[in-house]
């Protein structure tokens, strides 16, 4: 059967590992179909041949007709982030799963699982993940089943949680289960086995075991984030730290949500290390180590930055509306959105010819102020100025700021240059809408450590006066110049 005529079924396409999967299988021909409880919010995220079925794993009822016609489905579910007993959660999804799967006869399920040894006291959270291979493989249908150690990329639960740890805490207090074994995997990997198991040529089922070749625990995890990072980190251990404890202080800390954590910690006292190296011999892929792992994860982090639109929430705003002080991962968000009567090209007019000469439009001698503060820091100040006052390209300077992407009429972003504890952009956005236009103006901030917190909150009640004065005067010269126009014609 040819790429193209294979019909796949993908669960969890809004998750972490599906939304990363879905657009692998579409640039590799495949016809998608993704389940999901609410299809408007996936709309925007799939290409044009990928379809969008409304259900719901724990409904039974919701799943008739989402398997028509398919060959191979996805099953990337699970509900360790629910309030109730997520273990009967999983349970129910799984057997409903397999019911729909064997009535409409699909040939293979590739289920994502995790690694750990069942001789041993499995945590709750492990124990489901296989419980919910065994109940798949009652379908009747091949399962290929995939079993993961920590995910490494920029986004992953544990990726995050490790950030956020090292990040903003110099001094960490480390208990038993920051020493035990796991063996991660880098994300990139992780999927091209995931892809790999539709074409693979295997006709019972199989348990793989997967993972980089380095086994570690996550305090080494940690010491290699803070190496790549330039960061000086200090790890104390303690003999003991309940999950409960360890959870309300990883909810305090990192983005991970106390329930979250304590399921997450629970799992970590089992080691996560390969015993059986089989998926190496059957499958080409050759996972990279942990440096090399962070190292990518690192970089993809500033693509993902990049092409993420921060404010899309705010896209039909009419007047001026905020979104401020956001933490996403470890980065803060200020983003904001106004409804401006002009066209597209007249609204991103003042956006082009920000900086330099022409200021930046709402109490300039603050910008002017900070750059002289930046100077006396050894930064690069306002000196620079800009090379065009009308024009921009990509890696022009405007004052401290250097353009990282421009597009005409529709996007400028800018990577600060300034003396910052942290890394910082500010982007702004134009869209069309109807006779009018959206401008969304959007600062970011990726703190380094407490200093960076500390920094970003301390001067938060200047910013909001200066990003909500500046977006309100690029919104009044915009309207200025399509009047203008208007009278001219």
């Amino acid at each position: 059967m040819s790429v193209s005529s294979r019909r796949i079924l993908l669960t969890g396409a809004t998750g972490y590992v599906g939304g990363r999967l879905l657009p692998m299988l579409e640039q590799r021909g495949y016809l998608v179909r993704c389940l999901a409880r609410c299809p408007e919010n996936l709309e925007p995220r799939v290409g044009k041949n990928t379809e969008i079925v409304a259900g719901d794993v724990l409904q039974r009822d919701s799943l008739e007709g989402a398997f028509t016609g398919v060959d191979v489905a996805y099953y990337l579910v699970h509900s360790m982030g629910s309030s109730g007993p997520f273990e009967d959660q999983d349970r129910l999804a799984a057997h409903n799963f397999t019911l729909a799967a064997k009535a409409a006869g699909v040939k293979r399920i590739i289920y994502l699982g995790g690694l750990g040894d069942d001789d041993e006291q499995l945590s709750p959270h492990l124990r489901s993940r296989h419980e919910v291979g065994d109940e798949l493989r009652k379908s009747g249908c091949q399962v290929v089943e995939f079993r993961a150690s920590i995910v490494i990329g920029s986004g992953s639960l544990s990726f995050e949680l490790i950030r956020a740890l090292v990040q903003r805490l110099p001094i960490m207090i480390c208990p038993k289960w920051v020493n035990v074994r796991a063996q991660p995997i880098a994300i990139e990997d992780l999927l091209e086995y995931l892809v790999a198991g539709i074409p693979w040529d295997h006709q019972t089922n199989c348990t793989l075991e997967i993972g980089g070749p380095d086994q570690v625990s996550y305090g080494d995890i940690m010491h290699e984030y803070a190496k790549q990072r330039g960061l000086k980190r200090w790890f104390i251990s303690v003999p003991v730290l309940t999950p409960r404890l360890s959870s309300l202080w990883l909810g305090l800390v990192t983005p991970v949500y106390a329930r979250v954590g304590r399921k997450l910690v629970d799992s970590l006292r089992n080691p996560t290390v390969i015993k059986d190296h089989s998926a190496l011999k059957h499958f080409s892929v050759r996972p990279r180590g942990l440096s090399q792992a962070i190292e990518r994860a690192l970089k993809n982090e500033e693509r993902e930055l990049a092409a993420t639109r921060w404010s899309d929430a705010l896209s039909s705003a009419r007047g001026l509306r905020t979104w401020a002080g956001v933490h996403f991962g470890n980065r803060i968000v200020d983003a904001r959105a106004i409804s401006v009567a002009a066209a597209a090209s007249q609204a991103f007019t003042p956006i082009r010819r920000i900086g330099g000469d022409q200021g930046w439009y709402y109490v300039n001698f603050l910008w002017t102020l900070r750059g002289w503060i930046d100077l006396l820091c050894g930064g690069v100040g306002k000196r620079r100025s800009r090379r065009s006052s009308n024009e921009l390209r990509v890696g022009d300077v405007l004052d401290w700021w250097r353009v990282e992407e421009y597009i005409p009429d529709r996007r400028l972003r800018l990577a600060a240059e300034m003396k910052v504890p942290g890394r910082a952009w500010l982007e702004f956005d134009v869209e069309p809408n109807g006779e009018n236009s959206v401008i969304r103006q959007t600062a970011i901030f990726d703190p380094r450590g407490l200093l960076g917190l500390a920094y970003w909150y301390s001067l938060y009640p200047l910013h909001a006066v200066i990003f909500r004065g500046m977006l309100a005067e690029i919104a009044n010269r915009a309207e200025d110049l399509a009047h203008q126009k208007a009278i001219s014609a």
